[in-house]
């Protein structure tokens, strides 16, 4: 009994010496929390600051020319960006002197048929090299991807002989044919059939479904972030396009919006207003249609990235 009772006494003793060292140590633990939650929300905020100079840096260019719009020819090369006199006659100058209407309405001809044939055609492309075996189907991919090395310029003159032997010169369909399929549309699209499981398409194929019907019935509605990717691509880069359709249209009249703005700039180099504004105004769309399919967008860059 009485080495049961020292056991005890023994244990007691150490379960209070191990209490007063837990006490002890709750101070240092609360410092070493506060200390990390500090560097965590230093981190954040420093983070946070090098992203805003770098939007700032990006964004600078336009926002210069977005205030430089709105200034009269007497102060356009001050470079504050506080207008003292604001006005609207750079636009005036610009809807007067261009035909804008006129303008817009090629480049959205331009623009939205390109775009078009490029989802549709690069859906129906992707599709069998994603879903279907076939002889040859790596080296067809592989010859895809090894065409993407070569520069737009490099088919410049194959595509203006091409153009001019199918009597397109002058036409809008000329402008839109040459990049009517891009190969980044094949690649995206692919991957993201790639991504559908295989069980939809068994499941359709068990219920007499064809390939083609398989193809826009189950397919298609799968891959709408890809189809907003590749859209907002086209869109920069067939709506900002100036050097095609300078050499295969022959009208002036017939030129999108990006390359009326050169023709402005060579005609305007004194009146620079008049070049910011209508810079502006060719710019807006371009916000607009990534701000309508920026969900998707992200979409899609975030599972590439976790693929």
């Amino acid at each position: 009994m009485a080495k049961k009772e020292e056991w005890v006494i023994t244990m007691t003793k150490n379960q209070i010496t191990a209490g007063s060292m837990n006490t002890d140590y709750l101070p240092e633990r609360k410092r070493l929390r506060r200390k990390k939650k500090i560097r965590k929300f230093s981190y954040t905020l420093l983070t946070y600051i090098a992203l805003i100079l770098i939007a700032l840096v990006c964004a600078g260019p336009f926002f210069w020319i977005f205030i430089t719009s709105f200034k009269s020819s007497q102060n356009i090369y001050d470079m504050s960006i506080f207008i003292k006199n604001p006005t609207l006659d750079n636009y005036i100058g610009v809807f007067n002197y261009m035909s804008l209407p006129r303008y817009i309405l090629n480049t959205v001809i331009i623009t939205v048929g390109g775009i078009v044939l490029d989802v549709l055609l690069a859906a129906l492309c992707a599709y069998p090299l994603a879903c279907m075996d076939f002889y040859g189907k790596k080296f067809i991919f592989g010859a895809l991807i090894s065409t993407m090395i070569l520069p737009n310029a490099a088919g410049l003159v194959v595509n203006y002989l091409t153009i001019k032997n199918l009597g397109l010169l002058d036409k809008y369909f000329g402008v839109i044919l040459p990049s009517a399929v891009t190969v980044f549309s094949i690649i995206l699209m692919r991957q993201a059939y790639l991504n559908i499981p295989n069980d939809l398409v068994d499941a359709a194929k068990i219920d007499g479904a064809s390939e083609l019907k398989t193809w826009y019935k189950i397919m298609v509605p799968q891959i709408k972030p890809a189809v907003s990717t590749i859209v907002i691509f086209d869109f920069i880069g067939r709506w900002n396009t100036f050097l095609w359709p300078i050499i295969v249209l022959q009208n002036p009249q017939k030129y999108p919006l990006a390359a009326a703005l050169k023709y402005l700039g060579g005609q305007f180099n004194y009146k620079f207003g008049y070049i910011a504004a209508g810079t502006v105004i060719s710019i807006i769309p371009v916000i607009i249609i990534f701000l309508a399919f920026q969900k998707y967008f992200v979409n899609t860059v975030a599972g590439a990235i976790k693929a």
